[in-house]
């Protein structure tokens, strides 16, 4: 059927919106759902490390690094999000591309800062006009991962700092008393019961994180929001072969059902995490599937 799609003027109903779903730019947006989903499974588990570095920092005895720990976790939070998508690419870019100014071009003698315009030498531009395509956008869907990371880390922090606060002070007195360090008792006692309570809270986090992925757009990457809108704008003859009115409403309802779905699986998934690591502790959910059993 797909052989006859060099000529779409012959093709009616099926076979033509089979062939017209086909298309490259159709490829290429489902490999943008693909680029969503990568994401995701990246931003969560590094978000989930800055998180837990900053919650830590928070509560850290020594002064200089509590301050940056709460400094990282109120001033991210008290951001649009936004306003820190837009420069934490640009800010990174410049800072990576400055690197490599004073390692591969230490003889320059003009400013780097011209105006409003940063300068670099050619060597160390990132990346590299000469980079084959694939490079570019490798390199822009890092900056993407890397900054969804930061900002998402920093409401990650919060909740798990909140978390920690929620593990009863006695159990770690008591583990203090029988001769652990401060550090085992964080590590066995602490850091083992705190994700009970941190759950609900990154359970939200990870569907705000979902329902952010369209920002990806912002960060200079083809993403499915880019695609259905390109996509479903009026076509005509003269620059396709498959003319249509406009059909952003379907493509956009067609995005509408992919994130319900998906955070639907998210949520049965999330539940089970739950249920997993309230078994057997001393909270509501634990006493729930204790009365459960019985």
């Amino acid at each position: 059927m797909f052989n006859s799609c060099t000529d779409p003027s012959a093709l009616e109903g099926l076979s033509w919106l089979l062939c017209y779903l086909t298309t490259g730019k159709h490829l290429s947006m489902y490999w943008a759902v693909g680029t969503v989903l990568l994401l995701l499974a990246i931003t969560a588990p590094v978000a989930l490390i800055f998180g837990f570095g900053g919650a830590s920092a928070a509560r850290s005895r020594f002064l200089p690094l509590r301050w940056f720990g709460k400094a990282y976790i109120s001033v991210v939070r008290g951001v649009p999000d936004i306003a820190f998508f837009m420069f934490f690419v640009i800010a990174l870019d410049q800072a990576f591309e400055l690197v490599r100014h004073k390692i591969k071009c230490p003889g320059w003698d003009q400013d780097i800062w011209q105006g409003n315009d940063f300068v670099v030498c050619t060597a160390a531009k990132l990346p590299l006009g000469t980079a084959p395509q694939w490079v570019h956008e490798t390199y822009g869907f890092f900056l993407a991962v890397l900054t969804f990371s930061i900002v998402f880390g920093a409401f990650a922090a919060n909740v798990l700092y909140g978390a920690m606060q929620a593990v009863p002070r006695a159990q770690i007195e008591t583990a203090e008393a029988y001769g652990m360090t401060h550090r085992q008792s964080f590590w066995r006692i602490m850091v083992p019961q705190m994700w009970v309570y941190a759950l609900p809270g990154l359970s939200n986090l990870w569907m705000v994180l979902i329902k952010a992925t369209p920002l990806l757009f912002l960060l200079g990457v083809e993403d499915i929001v880019y695609w259905a809108r390109e996509l479903g704008g009026s076509k005509t003859t003269q620059f396709t072969d498959y003319p249509h009115p406009d059909w952003r409403m379907w493509y956009f309802l067609a995005l509408l059902i992919f994130y319900l779905g998906f955070t639907r699986v998210s949520e049965v998934a999330l539940d089970k995490i739950m249920k997993r690591l309230t078994k057997g502790q001393a909270t509501m959910g634990g006493e729930a599937q204790r009365k459960a059993a019985a």
